[in-house]
């Protein structure tokens, strides 16, 4: 029952904000600016949950994801979940903060013998999730997002169908396909 009613209140929001954001895309200047107000709450919470430890960076993300919203918005397909696109948009803007991060951390950080033991697998694993990243990214979006969602961010097959609008026997078919392509890719077949 609580499950059902969780499930009605994200699709009671998913179709608010794509009517807000159709309506803003079709010249409805109100409809847009509501649509950004409300988006940027979801964003937020969204972000807050990614950036425990990094909770003055939340804001600017906001922003950066709605300006990202903003400039992409000639590519949203009306046929497709606004959630699974916005999602996307402001998950690439937190993996860019994150790449950001690392750099400059890396930069201050004095590099003495102590330092450079712990650095190498931190170092190894930033390269592995940059890795991982491109080899997501050459992938179609039913198996990347499939493997997104349930993989990475260990949602269940369910909760990704309704997030991304596709049936849940086409999320098993894309986590499958996806993860063999992966390892194709990996070993270097085409």
């Amino acid at each position: 029952m609580q499950r059902t009613t969780r499930e009605e209140g994200f699709r009671a929001k998913e179709d608010r904000l794509r009517d807000l954001f159709v309506r803003g895309l079709a010249g409805q200047n109100e409809a847009y600016q509501t649509f950004l107000k409300e988006l940027s709450a979801h964003l937020r919470g969204f972000l807050r949950k990614r950036l425990v430890r990094l909770p003055d960076e939340v804001e600017d993300l906001v922003q950066e994801s709605l300006l990202a919203v903003h400039n992409q918005r000639h590519t949203y397909d009306p046929d497709q979940p606004l959630s699974a696109w916005v999602q996307a948009i402001a998950r690439y803007k937190l993996v860019d903060l994150l790449r950001r991060r690392s750099a400059h951390d890396l930069l201050n950080d004095p590099l003495d013998e102590e330092s450079d033991i712990f650095a190498s697998s931190d170092a190894q694993a930033a390269e592995a999730h940059r890795d991982l990243n491109k080899l997501l990214d050459e992938l179609p979006n039913q198996q990347r997002l499939s493997i997104v969602h349930t993989k990475l961010e260990g949602l269940s097959v369910k909760e990704t169908a309704q997030i991304t609008g596709m049936s849940e026997s086409a999320i098993k078919v894309g986590v499958h396909r996806g993860l063999k392509a992966l390892a194709a890719k990996i070993r270097g077949v085409k």
